[in-house]
């Protein structure tokens, strides 16, 4: 098991099983089949983002760099949120961008009964490290823990 120390965007404590991109994650792209045609196993759409096109990401610990796309992320994953059709978590090496964080932020406290803790800059070694299928626990300090 090895730890890794993150800045809390929204707190909470969850277990998961990790899905891993290395490249920039596109919201819309990866979520649009889920939020606008009913797949209710919530698998990544976005052909450009080889680690992921396939997978489900529903209740997954979604470890990535950054979010790249439009202006729509943010929004993206508040109605994930809102439908119960996001990852468990988000897990950033980098910065979250304020898209990104808007949306989760706004999930955080509009959205009853749905927990999405998002945790960044846990630097390149973590993504480095982490790969699919591994476990990972997210602790209020964020504090993430991967075995």
């Amino acid at each position: 098991m090895k730890q890794f120390k993150g800045r809390v965007v929204t707190p909470g404590e969850v277990t998961a099983e990790a899905v891993v991109t290395k490249n920039g994650f596109n919201t819309l792209a990866s979520l649009q089949m889920a939020l606008q045609f009913g797949d209710k196993a919530v698998k990544c759409g976005d052909q450009s983002n080889r680690d992921l096109y396939g997978k489900s990401l529903l209740g997954k610990a979604l470890c990535l760099p950054q979010t790249i796309g439009s202006t729509t992320g943010g929004l993206v994953l508040y109605c994930a949120c809102s439908m119960r059709k996001n990852p468990a978590c988000l897990l950033f090496a980098n910065h979250i961008d304020s898209l990104a964080a808007a949306g989760a932020v706004l999930a955080d406290v509009w959205v009853d009964g749905v927990s999405m803790p998002v945790i960044d800059m846990l630097g390149d070694e973590f993504l480095n490290y982490v790969q699919d299928g591994m476990k990972i626990t997210i602790m209020p300090d964020g504090i993430v823990q991967v075995e």
